[in-house]
């Protein structure tokens, strides 16, 4: 009786894994996805080939996402990657009605007076985008090399905290990945356990 029920709990447990949110797979190709960004136009992941790109999950609501924005830390690495040929992208998946959740201009308004300095902000806010990769927190960080191929994902750095002091002393492994992709070479930490606030779906 005791091991029928423990083969109907693991059934459950297994289950339940099944139809959690999905997760993308570290060195095989990104899933393809489109979404507009704050100022009405369409990104397609498929039409960046040839390009280094981030993904970067936000929610500028988010203590954790402040905490890159206020010390202006997060707006210094997006125009010094930018400038090398990363696109990097902003993805918002918050839900109508749920904390970080704006209109396209609200948002816009937010990012620019934040000094934003990615490519683009895009918004998911059915959620469909974020589910497909398995975005947990804000942030949450998504590298991807010049053939589509999914090299890091995970946190933004090593020091989980809302404090800006951490940022100087914590290792960025964004950053890391970054580099080692832009000089052509492996990334070293290529998963991570990612932190912040949950994803607002």
């Amino acid at each position: 009786m005791v091991k029928k029920m423990l083969v109907v709990l693991l059934g459950i447990l297994v289950l339940a894994a099944g139809s959690a949110s999905a997760q993308v797979v570290t060195g095989e190709a990104a899933p393809d996805f489109t979404l507009t960004d704050t100022k009405g136009v369409a990104h397609r992941l498929s039409g960046l080939k040839g390009r280094v790109v981030l993904l970067e999950w936000s929610n500028p609501d988010c203590p954790f996402v402040k905490k890159f924005y206020a010390s202006k830390s997060i707006q210094q690495w997006q125009a010094d990657y930018v400038s090398r040929g990363v696109v990097w992208l902003s993805i918002n998946s918050s839900a109508a009605g749920k904390q970080g959740y704006y209109s396209p201009a609200e948002l816009d308004g937010i990012l620019v007076a934040a000094g934003f300095a990615g490519t683009a902000a895009l918004l998911d806010p059915d959620g469909k985008v974020g589910r497909l990769y398995g975005a947990q927190t804000t942030p949450h960080i998504y590298v991807i090399d010049a053939q589509q191929k999914l090299v890091y994902q995970g946190a933004i750095d090593s020091k989980a905290s809302v404090d800006a002091a951490d940022i100087a002393t914590a290792t960025n492994y964004a950053a890391a990945a970054l580099d080692a992709v832009l000089a052509g070479k492996p990334v070293t930490v290529q998963a991570t356990k990612s932190y912040g606030c949950s994803v607002k779906y």
